[in-house]
């Protein structure tokens, strides 16, 4: 796996051919077969791992690592949502945000295929903290709409929504909510011989490309080593329209990890590298005229080390720790000229203890600091060279009586900004939270959240000062920004017996000082393009979100003669809007949708369609954007070789060809999502 790493200027890829991946894949399944003397069905595979009976698709039950006490999604009283198994695998795009995007609750930015953020309840940017393993991704999605997170969700183990403020035990950029992808490049878990998983797939229909990935882990019940890679290779899509051009992309990642692991806990470190180039499709070009549009081509080294102690403070107590640090660049081409360098070199570091009462009370106590600098360099350089400090402390507990359970916790930060300009603002955010949850019985639980939750404001916010090309406007910062200060109160109520599981939830959420980008009526003129770009001023005022969210998973039949059949049906809405009048621009649209579910002893399918409303409730100068249906479907049929499962599928997407637009993005009135078109692959787990 050496030739995942390149010398930079070298031209060494990750798989530089799908090909290669396959026949990786073929080899790493053929030694796993002759390895293992046992015909039980790998524990890689996602078929046999989660879930049985009538639950089957039910992923409540899986661990949360981003919970200090290990705790199940349904043990949570806070909004937690997973994504992992089958559901995960049916799921997975090229951008994180389009892959957790069926979530309830979550939507996704876009800026073309290249480019997919999470949008939870509405926010996005520097209040959606996305993490691997629990540290930040360290990337500058926030800086910009049109830079993608530096996540490969195709090697994600589980993805972990959490939706609301999450701040206490993430930061004050978890305002909104937090996304953590737990990839596994360090395992925590002694592996006894070697397992993995592998896939390749082609793209058919209005979509054209390919992706293809491995990840093996090797061990000898004490060391384990550790390593994956992924090519991702795909050209211009068409729309109902025609082709949407400057919508390719071409990403290539990789890492290699060791642990240790025992009774005694864990210690590991690893080391990755992400690549990613991706068009914009907002600035085309015209390749029949020889001009190639906007492009963006990305680069992040990234060394993690990370461990954990068990009980030792007693039985249920434990201590964990990480530090990552990280090395990103991205380049801006304007045609096959060099636009823009953003650069940031950021280290951060958690540790985390936990602690088992007598009493019933779990408590966890932790320190989590960063340092970072970024800066831009070329002709978009609208914010300055900036250094960050950050460094927080908090405290949460737990306990259950009886029927009655509550997290309590609280969290103070300190962020410091040094800019090359000279302004130096430092902003000590603090949060509280507390959590209820009350089974009225066996079938019901009722659940209950107080959020009191502050960010500071990111260094775009602050420090603007330029033609910002991505948003086709020029920005200014607003330099004595106030701290961004949340209120939150939410309802939960849940479900389940052995036909159905079923959950609602009911949020509102008043924000004070809340940070916004406003027009100013006035024009900048920019002379290279010869034309005036609209003034923008990051302001504040209050705001008000409150919306609404739920699902429901109906078991209608499971036995040897039809199979298992399921009927899931989900909506959300948010509303946003400044307490003194006027909408919040980009905010996702109400939707709702369904889906059947069948699976038998090899076969499984499901056919599902979700409705976007029309978003109307639209901000000054932004326009409305039109509903539409969008419908899917999978079929996969499923082999377990001994200890080697296979798994081929097909999937189908916008199988009715609707004309989709994206309300959330800048580029809504010229960029299309794809028209009808599929997947074909095979996976092996091993």
């Amino acid at each position: 796996m050496s030739s995942i790493f390149r010398v930079p200027g070298a031209a060494a890829p990750v798989f530089a051919r799908a090909p290669l991946a396959a026949a990786l894949a073929l080899a790493l399944s053929s030694f796993a077969a002759q390895a293992q003397q046992t015909a039980t069905p790998p524990d890689s595979d996602s078929r046999h791992v989660h879930g049985s009976g009538l639950h089957a698709k039910d992923l409540d039950a899986v661990k949360v690592t981003a919970s200090p006490f290990g705790s199940t999604a349904d043990q949570l009283s806070r909004p937690t949502e997973v994504l992992s198994g089958e559901k995960l695998d049916e799921a997975r795009a090229a951008s994180l945000g389009e892959t957790v995007a069926g979530m309830p609750g979550v939507q996704s930015s876009n800026f073309g295929p290249g480019v997919g953020r999470p949008i939870i309840r509405g926010m996005d940017g520097p209040r959606v903290a996305v993490m691997a393993d629990g540290l930040s991704s360290a990337d500058v999605s926030t800086v910009s709409q049109d830079h993608s997170p530096a996540i490969e969700p195709f090697l994600a183990d589980q993805i972990e929504v959490l939706k609301g403020p999450s701040t206490l035990l993430y930061g004050s950029g978890a305002i909104g909510g937090a996304v953590n992808v737990v990839d596994g490049r360090i395992p925590e878990t002694a592996v006894n011989g070697i397992s993995g998983r592998a896939e390749t797939r082609v793209d058919i229909g209005d979509k054209d490309g390919q992706t293809s990935m491995a990840r093996v882990d090797v061990g000898n019940g004490g060391l384990t080593i550790h390593a994956d890679g992924v090519y991702r290779n795909a050209k211009d899509y068409d729309t109902p329209e025609g082709r949407q051009a400057n919508t390719f992309i071409d990403n290539k990642s990789g890492a290699i990890g060791a642990s240790l692991a025992g009774d005694w806990g864990f210690v590991g470190m690893s080391v990755s590298r992400f690549n990613d180039s991706y068009g914009n499709p907002g600035e085309p070009g015209d390749l029949a005229a020889g001009e190639r549009g906007v492009h963006l081509e990305m680069h992040q080294d990234r060394f993690e080390l990370k461990g954990a102690l068990n009980d030792p403070w007693g039985q249920g107590s434990g201590l964990r720790y990480s530090f990552g640090h990280t090395s990103y660049d991205h380049t801006e081409f304007e045609g096959e000229e060099v636009g823009t360098v953003f650069k940031k070199n950021a280290n951060e570091g958690r540790v985390e203890a936990t602690f088992a009462a007598d009493n019933g009370w779990k408590t966890a106590v932790g320190v989590q600091g960063s340092d970072s600098t970024f800066q831009a360099i070329g002709e978009e350089a609208f914010v300055p060279r900036t250094d960050t400090k950050s460094v927080g402390v908090f405290a949460v507990a737990q306990n259950t009586w009886g029927a009655f359970s509550t997290d309590l916790g609280a969290r103070i930060d300190q962020v410091k900004y040094d800019t090359e300009t000279g302004l130096s603002p430092d902003y000590k955010p603090m949060s509280l939270s507390a959590s209820f949850g009350f089974r009225l019985n066996d079938q019901w639980r009722l659940t209950a959240n107080l959020d009191h939750a502050e960010r500071a404001p990111a260094e775009e916010e602050l420090f603007a000062d330029g033609p910002h090309i991505a948003t086709l406007a020029y920005e200014i910062g607003g330099n004595d920004l106030q701290k961004e200060k949340a209120n939150q109160a939410e309802l939960g109520l849940q479900y389940r017996n052995d036909w159905v599981d079923a959950k609602v939830s009911a949020y509102y959420n008043r924000y004070n000082n809340f940070i916004y980008l406003t027009d100013t009526g006035n024009q900048w003129y920019f002379d290279e393009e010869d034309e005036y770009l609209p003034i923008r001023q990051w302001t504040q005022g209050d705001a008000i979100f409150h919306g609404f969210e739920g699902e429901a998973t109906f078991h209608l039949a499971n036995n040897d003669r039809v199979g298992a059949w399921d009927l899931h049906v989900f909506g959300d809405t948010v509303r946003a809007r400044l307490a003194d009048g006027g909408n919040l621009p980009r905010i996702s649209p109400a939707r709702f949708g369904a889906q059947l579910r069948w699976e038998g002893d090899a076969w499984r399918a499901s056919l599902g369609g979700t409705r976007y409303m029309k978003q109307d409730k639209v901000a000054v100068n932004e326009t409305p954007t039109a509903g539409y249906t969008m419908v899917d479907a999978h079929l996969a049929y499923h082999i377990d070789a001994g200890s080697t499962s296979w798994e081929v599928f097909l999937d189908g997407n916008n199988l009715l060809n609707r004309d989709a637009r994206v309300h959330t993005s800048f580029l809504k009135d010229d960029v299309m999502l794809p028209g009808r078109n599929g997947t074909f692959g095979v996976r092996v787990f091993f």
